[in-house]
């Protein structure tokens, strides 16, 4: 990423989609060079095959031929969704890379300049307001970097490139219907190569349902309005089950002899439970007296470790990647005012290769460990099999699949 220029750079969102669009794209490198050849041939007979759908929208002619007016498909569409990194990013350097002091002090900038506006969002919608600045630091940069590319050619193409086909098509319906309804027009209905848009990156199936005209002008504006990005990441959060009075996690230290294998990783249960086990907040302030935390180590048992709540999984309805969601809940105790985790990442180690992830998940599925898909992305159900492998296995049974994990099990063949 780093040699990108910053105009061009995709958000954390936009990154974590191109890995999962990344297997469905290389399945359709092959006949590229043919659709781009024949680009006012057949991308337009796929323009005219989805009038039908946008029309049953609700979408006019009128909308429907202004929206495509001078749209070509674009090739680099399917290369830029296959796209990915030669390893896993292990999550400490994710966050290296997310948790800047330049995005911290830029946050808590805009906490000020946007204070009155932040205290009614969070009185309208109960969610923390720390936490709304933080989605919007690390997906645009608070406004700073929110894509391009003309929304309506980059999804439509990746619709006819083959790429998730389906969703990419009803993606263009919906934003279609927000033309039709006015929202923006189609020369100014910009984002990045996945079709995320405005300020807080969403897609445009995620404005219809969230979006919020906060700031009262008749439009919901994304791009160039703050009050409505951030009031529609506040709903966006509200509408996915975000609860108030609950932080997104704690960093907590593990009792000396904790024995993991005992307690099952990602597993809720009452804060209250793991007093009784022993656990402490680093901070020296008290549990929470109501509610449940599950235990997550993503570094293993060598990195911080923490109690997370149900607004950790709210902030995965954003972005399934652990490791982008613990950057959105340190970003938002960061610019609150608290100081870094107490605990340090583990230095000086890589991530697999995604042939090595995709190594680990076969051996994981081939003793019935795990039932996701072998495509070389960690999320709760590799963390949990590889947690069950390591009890079975008698060692510490962290749920990190690293490259020690990786060869404990090629050494136990």
């Amino acid at each position: 990423m780093g040699s990108i220029s910053p105009a061009f750079r995709p958000s954390p969102a936009a990154q974590a989609l191109g890995m999962v669009l990344a297997a469905s794209a290389l399945t359709v490198l092959a006949g590229l060079p043919a659709r781009a050849q024949d680009s006012d041939g057949r991308f337009r007979a796929f323009v005219e095959s989805v009038w039908p759908q946008a029309q049953a929208a609700g979408v006019s002619r009128q909308t429907f031929d202004a929206a495509f007016a001078g749209v070509k498909f674009n090739p680099s569409v399917a290369r830029s969704s296959a796209a990915q990194a030669e390893f896993v990013k292990p999550v400490w350097s994710y966050l290296q890379s997310t948790v800047t002091s330049d995005r911290i002090n830029k946050g808590r900038e805009m906490a000020a300049r946007y204070r009155d506006t932040l205290a009614a969002i969070e009185r309208r919608y109960g969610v923390n307001r720390h936490v709304v600045l933080a989605v919007w630091g690390i997906e645009t940069s608070y406004g700073g970097f929110t894509g391009k590319l003309p929304v309506i050619r980059q999804i439509a193409s990746l619709a006819h490139a083959g790429v998730r086909p389906d969703f990419y098509r009803a993606e263009l319906v919906s934003a279609l219907v927000i033309l039709q309804q006015g929202h923006i027009a189609p020369g100014q209905m910009i984002g990045s190569w996945a079709g995320a848009m405005g300020q807080t990156q969403f897609m445009p199936s995620s404005f219809l349902k969230h979006t919020v005209d906060f700031d009262g002008d008749g439009r919901k504006n994304l791009w160039t309005s703050v009050p409505d990005a951030l009031a529609s990441t506040a709903n966006y959060l509200r509408n996915f089950g975000w609860q108030g009075a609950l932080s997104w996690g704690y960093e907590i230290a593990l009792p000396a002899g904790f024995d993991l294998a005992r307690h099952e990783l990602l597993q809720a249960r009452p804060f209250s439970h793991w007093t009784a086990q022993g656990l402490k907040r680093v901070n020296g302030q008290p549990m929470p007296r109501s509610g449940e935390g599950f235990l997550m180590l993503p570094a293993g048992v060598n990195g911080p470790a923490f109690l997370m709540t149900e607004n950790f999984r709210v902030i995965k309805e954003y972005n399934r990647a652990n490791s982008y969601a613990l950057a959105v809940g340190h970003l938002t105790d960061r610019i609150a005012g608290s100081g870094p985790l107490s605990r340090p990442w583990p230095k000086g180690g890589k991530g697999l290769s995604v042939r090595e992830a995709r190594e680990l998940q076969q051996r994981l599925q081939q003793q019935g460990l795990y039932k996701g898909k072998i495509d070389g992305m960690f999320g709760d159900l590799v963390t949990t099999a590889v947690r069950n492998w390591q009890v079975k296995a008698g060692v510490v049974a962290d749920g990190y699949p690293g490259p020690s994990v990786l060869q404990q099990m090629r050494n136990r063949r």
